[in-house]
């Protein structure tokens, strides 16, 4: 152990991915050296306090399922897995306000959906025998991966339009925040499968009840208590060759050597950074690569009345470009004091609302949401902010996996995270988890040291433990 503390680890980037990885391998005895160039760590899952609004807000309203378990390792470590809200069930709410409620059943999985999903008034007979005979494809196995698109599958598989837009693209477009004409079928069936098919417990949702930037930023705790060092606003302008194998990182006017390195970014990040590494015939290839990555936008509502407006925790909303809404005022306890509401909707792949304005989005949600909760007609809007990612995830589109690049780096010593690495997960904080704990993995390799971070899945639960 005294030979593995001597051993310094620099990871450059204080997202989910660089935490993962700085907390996997401060737990395991390095001395890790954290940079990140923003104020704050948690990267695209992060909270900041609105100007306009006076408010703290999360960037955008993210949430993990059970099947995530690399991402529940890394809250148990950092003591926060107590602050994640679990729910079992999903309501789909139409215009007018009837509800239809999926949750799991008595019977095994993969039948433990059935009894609601018989039950459900959202979806016709006709919907329904769509539905098992896309659920039917998927539970042969994943299909590899192809130039097939998820609306390509549709197409072939004879799915209703009611089907289509108030099930598959509410369930993995928003999941993959993508539209159905450019995602992957692979990723659709791998996403759908461990959500839907393999347990009770892979699709259960889990919800923080604290904001994104106090969630991750129990990490600093938990890097300090292993004597890592962190530094916030630090950029890493050049990386080069050191003395004795080592790696030396610039950022500003300090300098630091590093026996290796984990460049956790985002593949724009990544990008820009390349220019400051040294050149190779692999770094081209690299750099190849990275042009094929595209992003694809979220736009998050927040909205806060006057009165109550709705009881319920979340819903899925059908029939309106509004997908999500998430009742902060009930899902967080900071904003459970006094009779107002405060909501928050989420776009996923929301390509149309870029372009538009602040108070055009907002006047749309208004005209929407009275649809759903009647209550909304009385209720007053006393303010409102509209969050745009544009570059919220990257594109998983068909043939992605092809320039996912691994943990591996062109240079020897120096390794890969984000979730964009090739992980076998989109882009998700589950993804980022385990890309970061893939290259910690990588690191201990190089060094002589054998121990796994990855955690392994979700076992397969009733009679899915029979099939392939």
């Amino acid at each position: 152990m005294t030979a593995e503390r001597a051993k310094t680890i620099a990871v450059v980037g204080g997202g989910v991915a660089g935490l993962a990885a700085a907390c996997a391998l401060s737990d395991a005895g390095y001395s890790v050296r954290l940079l990140e160039r923003r104020p704050y760590v948690g990267g695209r899952a992060s909270s900041y306090e609105h100007p306009g609004a006076g408010e703290t807000i999360d960037n955008c309203q993210h949430i993990l399922l059970g099947c995530c378990t690399n991402l529940v390792d890394l809250y148990t470590r950092l003591g926060v897995a107590g602050q994640i809200q679990w729910f079992d069930r999903t309501i789909f709410i139409e215009p007018g306000g009837r509800q239809t409620v999926l949750e799991p059943g008595p019977l095994p999985a993969p039948l433990h959906m059935s009894l609601a999903f018989l039950r459900a008034k959202a979806f016709s007979v006709a919907d329904k025998l769509a539905i098992v005979r896309g659920i039917l494809s998927f539970l042969k196995a994943v299909p590899p991966e192809t130039t097939e698109t998820f609306a390509g599958w549709l197409v072939r598989l004879r799915q209703t339009p009611a089907a289509t837009g108030r099930f598959w693209n509410l369930v993995l477009a928003s999941a993959l925040n993508e539209d159905a004409e450019c995602i992957s079928l692979h990723y659709a069936a791998k996403v759908f499968r461990e959500v839907f098919l393999f347990s009770k417990r892979g699709g259960a949702m889990g919800v923080p009840r604290l904001p994104l930037s106090d969630l991750y930023g129990r990490a600093l705790d938990y890097l300090a208590a292993r004597d890592a060092q962190v530094h916030l606003r630090a950029s890493v302008d050049a990386i080069r060759p050191g003395e004795n194998g080592r790696w030396l990182l610039q950022s500003g006017e300090q300098s630091f050597e590093a026996d290796a390195i984990v460049l956790a970014l985002s593949f724009e990040g990544m990008q820009k950074l390349l220019p400051a590494l040294p050149h190779n015939a692999a770094a081209a290839e690299l750099a190849s690569k990275l042009s094929g990555f595209g992003h694809s936008p979220i736009t998050s509502i927040h909205l806060w009345f006057d009165r109550r407006v709705t009881d319920l925790d979340h819903a899925v909303l059908l029939d309106t470009p509004l997908h999500w809404m998430y009742n902060k005022s009930r899902l967080q306890p900071q904003y459970r004091s006094g009779e107002g509401s405060y909501l928050e909707l989420v776009v996923s792949a929301s390509k149309s609302m870029v372009s538009m304005q602040r108070q055009q989005i907002i006047d749309l949600a208004m005209r929407e949401l009275p649809r759903f909760f009647p209550a909304m007609r009385d209720a007053k809007l006393i303010k409102a902010a509209v969050v745009k990612e544009v570059r919220a995830t990257y594109s998983v589109r068909p043939g992605l996996d092809a320039i996912r690049p691994t943990a591996e780096s062109p240079w020897p010593g120096i390794f890969l995270a984000g979730d964009w690495v090739a992980t076998g997960w989109p882009a998700t904080m589950e993804g980022g988890v385990r890309s970061g704990y893939l290259a910690a993995e990588a690191v201990a390799r190089s060094l002589g040291d054998a121990r796994r971070f990855l955690v392994p899945d979700l076992p397969r639960a009733g009679l899915m433990r029979l099939l392939p």
